[in-house]
């Protein structure tokens, strides 16, 4: 019995795993870097996805893309209809009231149980967290308050030491990007980066005292403040557009 056949399909199918791998990873790095550009806005809200300028843009064939485009969509960060193709998703006032009304109820929600649930090693890796926000807000001279995603953003953070899987399932995964998307658009209005860092501080003053209502009041006021300098943002922008 010859093993060249045997061989030759074991050969085969690795490089068949191997370029589907390889097809993958670029589909995922293409997804993180158009997702990153959308809430920066880099890439405008409710602008046209054009695939032959974007396969240029991030040096992907249009499979990739697609495959990414399609992961956006389930991010709510695009919408793809039939016969217009895909667009990046419009920020309007009305979704900003339903999306801050979440968060002011849920975060709220997730900041109170992180006061009852936490461990002294959990306040300081808060701590630890808004120092590193206190750098980056004093090297922009206060006029930018940006946070990564994942640990490196406070709310995340404080959803995730909630100890609450479901909160943390809509809050942190199902509507995170698109949370970032409208936070991204008060990070720089004037005196809301370091009023923003001063309510952070307040929070967790709450949360070490173990002040659980405390901390849900003030969580909730934090986001009140937040959506009244974004509805005053597009406001203002939908006033210069008319005008």
């Amino acid at each position: 019995m010859s093993f060249w056949p045997i061989l030759l399909t074991i050969t085969l199918e690795s490089y068949q795993h191997t370029i589907l791998q390889e097809a993958k990873t670029l589909a995922n790095d293409t997804f993180n870097q158009i997702r990153e550009d959308i809430v920066s806005g880099r890439l405008t809200t409710g602008s046209k996805l054009n695939e032959s300028l974007l396969s240029k843009q991030y040096g992907v064939s249009r499979g990739p893309l697609r495959e990414a485009i399609r992961r956006l969509e389930g991010c709510k960060l695009v919408e793809i209809k039939p016969n217009s193709g895909a667009r990046v998703v419009s920020v309007d006032v009305n979704q900003a009231i339903e999306i801050y009304e979440i968060r002011e109820s849920l975060e709220g929600l997730a900041c109170k149980l992180t006061a009852l649930r936490s461990s002294p090693e959990d306040c300081i890796k808060l701590r630890k967290l808004l120092n590193t926000h206190e750098q980056q807000i004093a090297s922009e001279k206060g006029t930018l308050y940006h946070q990564d995603k994942g640990d490196l953003d406070f709310h995340f953070l404080i959803v995730k030491l909630s100890g609450n899987r479901h909160l943390f399932k809509l809050l942190c995964e199902e509507l995170y990007d698109l949370l970032r998307l409208y936070r991204s658009r008060t990070n720089d209005t004037p005196s809301r980066p370091e009023q923003a860092f001063k309510e952070h501080c307040q929070i967790v003053d709450a949360i070490e005292n173990k002040d659980g209502e405390l901390a849900e009041i003030l969580m909730g006021r934090h986001i009140s403040n937040a959506k009244k300098a974004l509805i005053g943002n597009l406001n203002t922008k939908i006033s210069k557009l008319v005008s």
